[in-house]
């Protein structure tokens, strides 16, 4: 085998079918795991073009776990693994006699990974757990205004997210092993995943008050050539932007929202959108097309920093997909052959099975009592916003000590509130000489450093990756920023908007008028991403004393994102639903409106619905014929009663949620810790997102609430031997110790 990466010599077996699981195995190929994909007779169930991404890298072998000969041959395949990956409802794989209770103890060192619909734990268990369902049971769909119709979305945030936590999670227990041997039990299920993915929309301070209307610059406008342009005021340079369009008293001046918002309209038609994209990069600020997914299949961006390549399937041929997601410049990964054919690598697998003994067993092992995955690492957390903050959270979620640097400048700290729980607050100027000083003792100490500046700005401060290794050699330095670190458009700023303008999701989602998805899924996602590499570099480190510079980028979530779309190939049909009106893929998968709210219905073929008595008589219906006779047949029951009868015939149905709001105040959901509300200093009571990740014996803690902004500084400083120096550091200007809003 030729593989390259830091996770060259694990083995995972992956089991998963759909999306989850098998970009979850995906994403550990493409860092050099040996991952044997098993599929059932006939192929993988998902018959998609995209199987040609997500079954890249891998070894195949087919089993039909229905027969006893082929169940003994996936014991011995999971009794030989480090990882097992699976997405079956729970009980499936018990019945299958590879339970993952009874797998991790035959085998002490496996690491085995489910990513069910909904937890074992969860009244929903027997649900059939589509992407739609999921998305429903989360408000993913949910309308912009109360009253009217839900919105659908192709691009599966649950499926994804849920993929991402479980790379995160595996290899953060691989992590684990190197320090006290013994593997474990992970459970992520897409509706607890979806979250992560909800985060800051979902925080509330309940003491806030309403703020009054105003204008905001951050949405797309319509220029002079009918394309569209979606500016964010993100950066600091927003204030010579709005200067140089005349734009910058207009607050002062008592114009209204209205006449602000005509005005700011009028401005953006001057240009056409090339001209503006230009015009806001020469200004560094924010400002990104909303391409097509077509458009950005082809963009300049896209190739030069690699996310989209070029490749050959054994069954659609050439074609144009993704690329890797995380960059490791020591450990860099490989996509290493294309996507097999089903049983292309049987007999090799049997052969090294014969091989290594029919009866052959991990190593057993002692079962200590751990800590997190990651106690004992120190992170220092230079990020500011969402992605970087959430890669530090999730960090010390899985107990690393997180230390977040933000700046003494200006007054408040954006997001703070969602992504400031479990670290500990300093405020430091780095650019005095006294603050860099304190950051330098602190990296003395640091075993991971993580920034989200632009590519380049890092090293203008005299903190890039190559001064930091230099003084401290085995750090491990994580970079995070909107484009990446090579192509042209690698320097520019942006946001998470940004990125799903410039990949094509604004447009798919928006139809005619751009609009970005009801979650800020990029910064989440690259977060998570970002904490993968982290996890890779320091099992790598673990092996060798090295560290090495981790590279991830929204763009390159937001391309990962759609990997179920973005393959570009002759003949290829761009057909995924799109805009605001969508309301689901096909008359069998898409919501409908029943007498007292919404329903999504999912049957996997029209021949479910013969099973269904109140629907029996329908069975024979295709298209808009069916569509139709539905939607007239659900508008005469209530949700409930169709969710019954539906699932009695083995038909996904679950009630659209239709705000975050009445989700995250759910009864199930506070008791699971997916909603968590606790008293913040200064604030009083928020409501944030918990931690979704279920691991067996390195649980995740969800930490202390955001602390008060540079109230830690003594605590820290005292690490590192500084404490009696905090009244001077202040004196001079290089710290605070509060003034700073948890913004």
């Amino acid at each position: 085998m030729n593989k390259s990466g830091a996770l060259v010599g694990i083995r995972v077996i992956d089991f998963g079918q759909y999306i989850s699981a098998p970009l979850a195995a995906m994403l550990l190929a493409d860092q050099g795991a040996d991952v044997i994909r098993v599929d059932p007779p006939g192929g993988p169930r998902h018959r998609t073009p995209a199987n040609a991404t997500w079954n890249r890298g891998k070894r195949s072998i087919v089993l039909d776990l229905k027969q006893a000969g082929d169940r003994d041959i996936a014991r011995r395949l999971v009794l030989s693994a480090d990882v097992v990956i699976e997405n079956f409802r729970p009980g499936v794989m018990s019945r299958l006699d590879l339970d993952a209770k009874e797998m991790t103890r035959a085998n002490p060192r496996l690491v085995y990974c489910s990513l069910p619909g909904f937890a074992a734990d969860d009244p929903r268990v027997a649900v059939a757990a589509w992407e739609g369902i999921i998305g429903a049971a989360t408000a993913t769909y949910h309308p912009h205004h109360a009253g009217e119709r839900p919105i659908y979305t192709a691009v599966p945030i649950s499926s994804v997210c849920a993929a991402f936590q479980a790379a995160v999670s595996i290899t953060m227990a691989l992590n684990a092993r190197e320090r006290c041997g013994a593997g474990q039990m992970i459970e992520i299920p897409l509706y607890d995943a979806t979250f992560t993915a909800m985060g800051s929309r979902a925080v509330r301070v309940h003491d806030k008050k309403k703020a009054a209307p105003s204008f905001t610059w951050s949405r797309p406008f319509q220029c002079k050539d009918g394309r569209w342009l979606h500016y964010q005021p993100g950066n600091k340079k927003f204030g010579a932007f709005k200067q140089s369009l005349g734009a910058a008293d207009w607050v002062k001046q008592g114009m209204s929202v209205e006449e602000q918002e005509r005005r700011a309209e009028d401005i953006f038609r001057t240009r056409t959108a090339k001209e503006w994209e230009d015009y806001c990069a020469g200004l560094e600020t924010e400002g990104a097309i909303c391409l097509t997914q077509q458009e950005w299949m082809q963009h300049p961006q896209a190739l030069a920093s690699g996310i989209l390549q070029d490749f050959e399937d054994p069954e659609i041929g050439k074609f144009r997909g993704p690329g890797i997601n995380v960059r490791m410049s020591d450990t860099p990964g490989r996509i290493a052959w294309p996507r097999p054919v089903p049983d292309a690598h049987g007999d090799e697998i049997r052969r090294e099975l014969s091989a290594a003994g029919a009866s052959a067993t991990a190593t057993p092992v002692a079962d200590p009592v751990l800590a997190q995955a990651l106690k004992g690492v120190r992170v220092l957390d230079l990020c500011i916003v969402l992605a970087g903050p959430i890669c530090g959270r999730t960090l010390a979620e899985y107990g690393a000590d997180v230390i977040k640097i933000d700046s003494t400048f200006g007054d408040s700290i954006k997001w703070y509130n969602e992504s400031g729980r479990a670290k500990r607050s300093i405020l430091l100027n780095l650019q005095s000489p006294e603050g860099l000083a304190v950051f330098w003792k602190l990296v003395d100490s640091a075993d991971v450093v993580l920034q989200n500046f632009r590519k380049g700005v890092a090293d203008r401060l005299g903190i890039g990756y190559e001064a930091i290794k230099a003084r401290r050699p085995g750090i491990v330095y994580a970079s995070m920023n909107v484009y990446g670190q090579a192509g042209p458009y690698a320097d520019r700023p942006g946001h998470d908007t940004i990125a799903q303008a410039s990949t094509g999701i604004q447009d798919m989602f928006g139809g005619d008028v751009p609009t970005a998805l009801p979650y800020a899924i990029n910064d989440y996602g690259t977060g998570l991403m970002g904490c993968y590499g982290v996890a890779l570099a320091l099992l790598h480190r673990s092996r060798t004393g090295k560290g090495q510079h981790v590279d991830s980028a929204l763009c390159y979530t937001a391309t990962i994102l759609q990997s179920g779309m973005l393959q570009d190939f002759p003949g290829k049909q761009w057909t995924e639903p799109r805009g605001q009106d969508a309301l689901g893929r096909d008359p069998l998968y898409r919501m409908y409106q029943a007498g007292d709210g919404w329903l999504f219905l999912a049957a996997g073929a029209r021949g479910q619905l013969a099973k269904c008595p109140e629907l029996s008589d329908l069975a024979n219906l295709q298209g808009e014929a069916l569509e139709q006779a539905l939607e007239a047949r659900i508008a005469k029951g209530t949700v409930s009663v169709w969710e019954e009868c539906l699932r009695k015939a083995g038909i996904g149905a679950h009630r659209v949620i239709p705000t975050i709001g009445e989700l995250m105040e759910d009864k199930a959901v506070r008791e699971r810790g997916l909603s968590v509300t606790r008293e913040h200093d200064d604030i009083g009571l928020v409501t944030t997102v918990g931690t979704a990740v279920r691991m067996s014996k390195t649980p995740l803690i969800l930490g202390r609430p955001a602390p008060r902004p540079g109230s830690d500084a003594l605590s820290v400083l005292k690490d590192v031997g500084l404490q009696d120096e905090l009244d001077s550091l202040i004196r001079a200007g290089a710290m605070k110790v509060d003034g700073k809003a948890a913004g």
